[in-house]
């Protein structure tokens, strides 16, 4: 009897082993909220949340960004707009900043208003610093999280995506 029992288990077990290659695809978010006061970063969908990250922030994150190169991650409401696999950092979602206010702040100051906002992972030599790259805000301007975040961040947001960075 014991033998039926253990060959019943091992059936099972196998059934379930496979059962990875049918598993359900993670869910979509519809809403990024990244606090840059706090460091986090929020993927929401339908108001309920997702996950929730601790993130590195532009070198000078206090503030909304002005022009470029100043360091600062940008406040408002954008969008995912692109997604960039062949990223110098492992893997991007590229944010739609500026927007028309920031573009026309940064004319106003006759400056560059910049662009090259991201979510990303880790330069490919840097990979191994894991989360310890967030004991200090090192981007210039963009929110970086691990490489094996922004893997699962990627299947989880789409081109479209809201994003708010709040201060």
């Amino acid at each position: 009897m014991g033998g039926v029992v253990l060959l019943i288990i091992a059936a099972l077990g196998a059934e379930c082993a496979g059962s990875d290659k049918n598993a359900a695809a993670p869910p979509k978010a519809d809403h990024i909220i990244i606090v840059k006061s706090t460091r986090i970063m929020t993927l929401v969908r339908e108001g309920m949340v997702l996950k929730i990250y601790k993130v590195a922030l532009g070198g000078q994150p206090v503030g909304k960004k002005d022009r470029e190169g100043d360091h600062k991650t940008p406040e408002g409401d954008y969008l995912i707009d692109m997604k960039n696999s062949e990223s110098r950092f492992h893997l991007s979602l590229h944010i739609s900043y500026p927007d028309t206010s920031d573009r026309e702040n940064a004319r106003k100051l006759h400056l560059h208003p910049g662009g090259s906002i991201m979510i990303h992972g880790l330069p490919a030599m840097f990979g191994w610093v894991g989360a310890l790259h967030r004991q200090m805000d090192w981007t210039d301007g963009c929110v970086a999280v691990t490489n094996l975040e922004i893997e699962e961040i990627w299947k989880m947001v789409d081109v479209g995506t809201w994003v708010k960075i709040l201060p």
